[in-house]
C-alpha cells in the first residue's frame, strides 16, 4: 500500500510517500480502506516531536517517531475485521480514530469507530473526529454551556472553533466568534450571533462579560481572559498556541492550577481524548442538522506535507483533509 512515512522528527518536508505493508490487526481491531483523513495540529506536533517533554512520556518516541505513519482522523470502508469484532462487517462505511491514517489502509480499534452519517462524504466525515470531539468536550463538558449563556470562541474559524460555535448554538447559547476579517461571514454563517475582528476590536476590554470563553489561539494571557469572563465563569484553553518547544503547555497548566485555588472563575485545559460515545454524539448532531464540517482545502495523499504546512501556518478555515482514494 502507499503511505506517508516519517523516519525522523522534522518538518513536513521530511515525509515520504512510500510503498509499505498493510498494517496487521489484533482481535479487536478493524482494517480500514482509508478514503479520507484529516490534518490536526496534533499531527504536526507529533511530526516534529514537539514539545520535547512528549518524547520522554512514552507515546511519541525519543530519537525518532514511534509510529512511522502519522494521522489519526479517518473515514473509510471496513476491509477486514478481527476475530472479536462484533457489529462491523467488510464494506461498512465508518469514521473515527485510527493508527496511521495517512495511508491507503489503517488499523483501528473497533471501539473508536462509528457508522458514517449517510449524508456526509468521506472527506466531510474525516474532518469530524478530533476537532469535533474536542469542541464537544470544551462546550458541553468543560464549559457546561446552558441555554441563554454568553459564549465566546477565540479562533472561531479554525477546526475546533467552527465546531465549537455550532455546538454552543445548538445548546442555546448566544455565541461571539473571534476571527480575522476574511472569516467574519463564515463564522456568522455557522450560527454566531456576534463576530469580532481581532485586528480591529479587543474583546478583553469590551463591555461584554462572557459565561464561557474557549480559547483556541493562545494569543491572550490567562489574566486577560479572566477579565473578559463573568466572576463565576469558565475559561477553557485548547492546546493551540502553547508556548515553548521544551515543555509546551505543561507550564501553563501548572500556573492555571495555582490560579484556580484563589479565584471563583475556573480555568481548564483540554486533554486530547478519543471516545466512541463522543463520536456517536457528534454523528447524532450531524444527522440532526445542527453540526456540519467546514472544509478549507483537500489535498491528495501525495501532498500530505503541503496540508500539514498549511495547518501549521495557522490560517486554515475549518479543516484540512487528505483525500486518499
Amino acid at each position: 500500500m502507499k503511505a506517508i512515512v516519517q523516519e525522523r522528527f522534522g518538518p513536513p518536508d521530511s515525509l515520504q510517500l512510500m510503498e509499505t505493508e498493510k498494517p496487521e490487526i489484533g482481535s479487536g481491531d478493524v482494517l480500514l480502506e482509508v478514503r479520507a483523513a484529516a490534518v490536526n495540529p496534533y499531527d504536526w506536533h507529533m511530526l516534529r516531536g514537539d514539545p520535547r517533554i512528549a518524547r520522554l512520556m512514552g507515546g511519541v518516541g525519543v530519537t525518532r517517531p514511534k509510529a512511522r505513519i502519522a494521522g489519526v482522523d479517518v473515514a473509510g470502508r471496513v476491509d477486514e475485521v478481527g476475530t472479536d469484532v462484533r457489529g462491523l462487517l467488510p464494506g461498512d462505511e465508518v469514521f473515527g480514530f485510527a493508527r496511521g491514517a495517512f495511508a491507503e489502509y489503517a488499523a483501528a480499534d473497533q471501539a473508536l469507530l462509528v457508522p458514517k452519517p449517510a449524508g456526509l462524504s468521506f472527506e466531510q466525515a474525516a474532518a469530524l473526529p478530533m476537532a469535533a470531539v474536542t469542541a464537544l468536550h470544551a462546550i458541553r463538558d468543560a464549559g457546561r454551556v446552558q441555554s441563554g449563556q454568553r459564549v465566546l470562541v477565540n479562533g472561531a474559524a479554525g477546526g475546533v472553533g467552527t465546531f465549537a460555535v455550532q455546538i454552543a448554538v445548538a445548546l442555546g447559547a448566544e455565541v461571539t466568534g473571534v476571527c480575522s476579517a476574511r472569516n467574519l461571514e463564515l463564522v456568522r454563517s455557522i450560527g454566531a450571533a456576534h463576530v469580532v475582528d481581532y485586528a480591529s476590536e479587543d474583546f478583553v476590554n469590551g463591555p461584554v462579560r462572557y459565561d464561557v470563553i474557549l480559547d483556541n489561539v493562545g494569543n491572550r494571557t490567562i489574566r486577560d481572559l479572566r477579565r473578559a469572563v463573568t466572576p463565576g465563569g469558565r475559561v477553557i484553553v485548547n492546546g493551540g498556541g502553547s508556548p515553548g518547544h521544551l515543555i509546551g503547555a505543561v507550564g501553563s497548566v501548572l500556573r492555571a492550577a495555582v490560579v484556580n485555588l484563589f479565584v471563583r472563575q475556573q480555568i481548564m485545559f483540554l486533554p486530547t481524548t478519543q471516545s466512541q460515545d463522543d463520536l456517536l454524539a457528534v454523528a447524532e448532531m450531524v444527522e440532526a442538522g445542527t453540526l456540519r464540517p467546514v472544509i478549507d482545502r483537500t489535498y491528495p495523499l501525495a501532498d500530505t506535507a503541503a496540508g500539514l504546512r498549511h495547518v501549521e501556518a495557522g490560517h486554515a478555515r475549518g479543516k484540512v483533509v487528505i483525500a486518499v482514494v
